[in-house]
């Protein structure tokens, strides 16, 4: 296997979003305007509710899909179609927003804080006027798989080992893994060749990339690593532990049109997007 190494590491920028709730943003931002199918990283938390309480009231999607992961803390939701829930901790969140949807994200306060990530992942041309759904997971149905090394893979969406996550049917195959490794072990992940990869370590340290500690790059939390081409992952930890995300997918190779929460694939269909918004005619059954 040809393990993937380090293209580029960005740290993540603050903003502020929505209604007023502080973020640490990897893309799209400074270097990297989008990784292909990839769109948007958002990193949410903190234990002081004022950097989140105000939320994101009631907003337009459309042509992406949004993958909210709640590490700790709630988030209560609702949307145009009559959808309402809460998703707590450990719970992930795939919302398809297909030809439109208008919903609200409204973190609630708790003992715990707030901490989680949000994911944009672009549609395909033949999809994004597709009928809206949700893909959501309860904490308690989300498999873990633990190593010999003795790390902790979470699973959302792609297979480790035996285990394959619950997250389907997206055009973009992709992998969403969390992983959490001790001290002084080793992991590696098969990657699909051809498909885009970046890790965003929030914990600890570790050494990603090439075949030996002595070779791999050493990262520290929180930072977003870009990975090279290659049909694998080796990380390495020396005296800290740390965990990461692993997110990788299948670049659509399409034009890329996008403003604020809508993403098509030419200006047109942008302004038909603020056009149906105007008109009422954003969200249909």
């Amino acid at each position: 296997m040809t393990a993937r190494k380090i293209e580029f590491i960005l740290q993540p920028v603050p903003v502020l979003e929505g209604a007023g709730v502080r973020l640490k943003r990897s893309f799209p931002a400074g270097r990297l305007n989008y990784l292909d199918p990839f769109l948007l990283l958002d990193h949410f938390g903190s234990m002081n509710p004022e950097d989140y309480l105000k939320g994101f009231p009631m907003h337009p999607h459309r042509g992406i899909e949004t993958v909210t992961y709640v590490l700790n803390g709630a988030v209560a939701h609702r949307d145009s179609l009559g959808n309402e829930g809460t998703i707590s901790t450990g719970d992930v969140q795939w919302m398809t927003s297909g030809r439109g949807i208008l919903h609200e994200e409204m973190p609630q306060v708790r003992p715990e804080g707030m901490d989680g990530f949000q994911l944009w992942v672009n549609l395909p041309a033949n999809q994004k006027m597709t009928k809206p759904r949700y893909q959501e997971i309860n904490s308690q149905k989300l498999p873990q798989f633990v190593t010999e090394n003795g790390a902790v893979i979470r699973v959302v969406a792609g297979k480790v080992g035996p285990v394959t996550g619950p997250v389907t049917q997206i055009a973009v195959e992709p992998v969403y893994i969390d992983v959490s490794m001790p001290a002084g072990s080793a992991f590696n992940q098969p990657i699909t060749a051809g498909h885009n990869a970046f890790v965003y370590i929030f914990e600890g340290r570790g050494s990603f990339g090439a075949g030996t500690p002595s070779d791999s790059v050493s990262i520290d939390a929180p930072n977003l690593a870009i990975l090279s081409e290659g049909d694998s992952l080796n990380v390495f930890t020396s005296d800290r532990p740390v965990r990461f995300l692993l997110v990788s997918g299948k670049p659509l190779n399409e034009p890329v049109a996008r403003y604020g929460p809508f993403v098509m694939n030419t200006k047109e269909e942008i302004s038909q997007a603020l056009d149906d918004l105007r008109r009422g005619t954003f969200v249909t059954q």
